[in-house]
């Protein structure tokens, strides 16, 4: 059996649309019960209540960045798994453009448990090219390509 990869991609849309909405509940209810979050710093959490509690205090205490971001890949690890791959830049508040030091590469395996597409990974790494500039300028381009023109 083949899994729906499209409620994978679902699955991802919410996790990144609640942190766009500062929701620390939503995002970690994306997780299953063991899910691990690895941050963009390295930081870790598992499972939706350590994944909140985590998340809360950083929205409650902070304005943060709205992620922009680009699917690259969706695949079938299995019938109940898969593995999906973006790239992502941040807009700071106030600003309208994408910030290049925080660009990163998204990786997200999903499962299902208790017949609900969950995550079981989600890692945030940093796109920082070294020695490369010109890579770290392609991928912020592409990205600023996918916000409102005004």
């Amino acid at each position: 059996m083949t899994p729906d990869l499209n409620e994978v991609q679902k699955l991802y849309e919410t996790l990144i649309n609640a942190w766009n909405r500062q929701d620390a509940r939503c995002m970690a209810d994306c997780f299953a019960t063991r899910g691990l979050q690895i941050g963009f710093d390295g930081s870790t959490a598992t499972g939706p209540d350590e994944v909140f509690r985590h998340l809360n205090p950083i929205f409650t205490d902070h304005q943060t960045a709205t992620y922009v971001t680009k699917v690259r890949d969706v695949r079938p690890l299995g019938a109940d798994a898969a593995l999906l791959v973006a790239i992502a830049g941040m807009v700071p508040p106030g600003s309208g453009e994408i910030a290049p030091p925080t660009n990163a590469h998204q990786s997200l395996v999903a499962v299902v448990e208790r017949g609900t597409w969950r995550i079981e990974l989600f890692q945030n790494t940093p796109a920082q090219f070294h020695g490369r500039p010109e890579l770290v300028a392609a991928m912020t381009a592409e990205l600023q390509q996918l916000l409102p023109q005004g």
